[in-house]
């Protein structure tokens, strides 16, 4: 399992906006050799981190199927942002699209702390706007390297900054498991 998040706050040089930009390099993951898109989270409204005077963040996660080389998928991620006019300059700037590798390997349980990527992402659960989207489609992960699942880091964060585009609640689809009858 190999799940990246996507986000994107500026407007493609096309003047394609940052939905449709996101939407587009899902598509491209899905067009990388050797993995394929199974999973594509709702797309959700988030204020930029740190606090900025820059537009939202449109954010999502994607997850795909497959086996690749950690640092040849951030190669094919970075090629995809430079196709969508992603400059990279200072840090935390606003930008056309930014895609990051959240986890990956068998389970999504991969710990790689050096050379990039580190994997996972070192602040994945650390935001809000990252496990939203994750949950929709790995509900089931769980941090390799804390072992907590991402319900439980989603729990200890304030997730009221970020909104479901659809307008549906923005809170994580918990179930309970299902009862056994007695």
């Amino acid at each position: 399992m190999i799940l990246i998040a996507i986000g994107s706050n500026l407007s493609g040089g096309d003047g394609a906006d940052s939905v449709t930009l996101c939407r587009r390099a899902a598509a491209r993951l899905d067009a990388i050799p050797g993995l394929r898109l199974i999973a594509l989270s709702a797309w959700y409204r988030t204020a930029p981190v740190p606090a900025a005077d820059q537009p939202d963040y449109i954010n999502g996660v994607a997850r795909l199927r497959g086996e690749a080389d950690p640092a040849q998928l951030l190669s094919a991620l970075q090629e995809i942002e430079a196709g969508a006019g992603r400059v990279r300059g200072a840090p935390n700037a606003a930008r056309t699209l930014d895609l990051d590798i959240v986890a990956m390997g068998p389970g999504g349980a991969l710990v790689r702390d050096a050379p990039d990527p580190v994997v996972p992402h070192p602040r994945a659960h650390l935001r809000p706007f990252v496990l939203l989207p994750l949950l929709d489609v790995a509900p089931g992960w769980r941090h390799p390297v804390l072992g907590v699942p991402a319900a439980a880091l989603l729990a200890a964060l304030d997730p009221s900054g970020v909104r479901r585009l659809d307008g549906s609640p923005a809170a994580p689809r918990l179930q309970s498991p299902p009862r056994s009858p007695n």
